[in-house]
C-alpha cells in the first residue's frame, strides 16, 4: 500500500483509477478492506482513495500524542487531502462522525461533493449497542485486546451489543481477522484507538457540527438503510433537508454497513450520482 507522511505520522491507504478524486472513508475498528465488494463495481474515469484511518484497525500508529479528538480527526483527513494534493473531492462518509463535521470546522474546502451512508449524526451519540459497548470497552483495562478478539468469534461479533445491528448478514472471517490484526499485534494502535474513544465530546456537540452542513455549498447524496439500526432512520430523512443540495436514496434490506448488505444497491447509487456530477461539470 501506498503511504503519506503527515504531521500525525504516517497514513496508508489504496487507490486505483484516474480522474476526478473519490475519497472513501470507513467506520471504527474497521479499514478500506470495507470498500471491497463495491469499489469494483463503481465507475471508471475516477481516482478512488480510500484511507486506514486511526480508528483502530491502521497498520502503523500515529506519532504519540497526535491529536485525535474529534477536531484532530478532522484535521487529519484535511491534512490527507492537502498532502495528495486532492482537489473537487467527493467525499464518501460512513459510520463514525468524523468525516461529516469538515464544515462545521472550516477545514471542506477541497470537497466539493458529500454521500453520506449511516453514520453519527445530530445527537446519536454513542450511537446504539455497538457505540456503548465500544465505549465501555475502551474504558476497562484491557477492554480494547478482549474486544478485539471477540470480534474474531463469528456468534458473539453476531451479537447486537456488537456487529449483529451493523451488518444485516454475516461479515465474513477473512475479512474481521484483518481489521483486529493490527490492534492485537501493537498495542500503539490500540493506544491510538483509545486516544479517539476517550477525547470528551457532547451530543450537543454532535448536533452543532451536523447542523453545520446547512452551510455545506456541494451536492450531496444521502445513501441511507431503511432499517434504521443503530443510525436511525429519520436522520436520513434529516440530513437530506438539512443540506442544500441533498437528495436522499434509501437502501433495502441493510443495517449500517450497506456495502457489505447490499453492494449492488450502494454501487448503483453511487455511480449513478459521480456520473452525473462529471456530466454536470462539464
Amino acid at each position: 500500500m501506498p503511504t503519506v507522511e503527515l504531521s500525525a505520522g504516517r497514513v496508508h491507504y489504496a487507490e486505483r483509477g484516474e480522474g476526478p478524486a473519490v475519497v472513501l472513508l470507513h467506520g471504527l475498528l474497521m479499514n478500506h478492506t470495507v470498500w471491497d465488494e463495491v469499489i469494483g463495481k463503481l465507475p471508471e474515469g475516477f481516482r478512488y482513495v480510500l484511507p486506514d484511518l486511526p480508528l483502530g484497525s491502521h497498520p502503523e500508529p500515529l506519532r504519540e500524542g497526535t491529536d485525535l479528538t474529534m477536531r484532530g480527526m478532522n484535521q487529519l483527513i484535511a491534512d490527507f487531502l492537502e498532502a495528495l494534493d486532492l482537489h473537487d473531492v467527493t467525499l464518501v462518509h460512513s459510520d463514525w462522525g468524523g468525516g461529516l463535521f469538515l464544515t462545521a470546522y472550516g477545514l471542506d474546502e477541497r470537497v466539493a461533493r458529500l454521500i453520506v451512508l449511516p453514520c453519527e449524526a445530530f445527537g446519536n451519540f454513542p450511537p446504539g449497542l455497538p457505540g456503548k459497548t465500544a465505549i465501555l470497552a475502551c474504558a476497562l483495562p484491557g477492554g480494547v485486546a478482549l474486544a478485539l478478539r471477540q470480534l474474531r468469534v463469528s456468534w458473539l461479533r453476531s451479537n447486537p451489543l456488537i456487529f449483529g445491528w451493523m451488518a444485516r448478514k454475516p461479515i465474513d472471517d477473512d475479512l474481521v481477522r484483518g481489521w483486529t490484526e493490527p490492534g492485537l499485534r501493537d498495542k500503539r494502535i490500540r493506544r491510538d484507538l483509545l486516544a479517539y474513544a476517550n477525547s470528551r465530546r457532547s451530543k450537543r456537540e454532535f448536533t452543532a457540527n451536523t447542523e453545520a452542513l446547512q452551510n455545506f455549498p456541494g451536492e450531496a447524496l444521502i445513501l441511507w438503510s431503511s432499517a434504521g439500526k443503530v443510525m436511525p432512520r429519520e436522520h436520513g430523512r434529516r440530513l437530506a433537508e438539512l443540506i442544500p443540495k441533498a437528495r436522499l436514496v434509501e437502501i433495502d434490506d441493510a443495517y449500517v454497513l450497506s456495502m457489505l448488505d447490499q453492494p449492488d444497491a450502494v454501487a448503483a447509487a453511487i455511480s449513478e450520482f459521480l456520473i452525473g456530477a462529471v456530466i454536470e461539470h462539464n
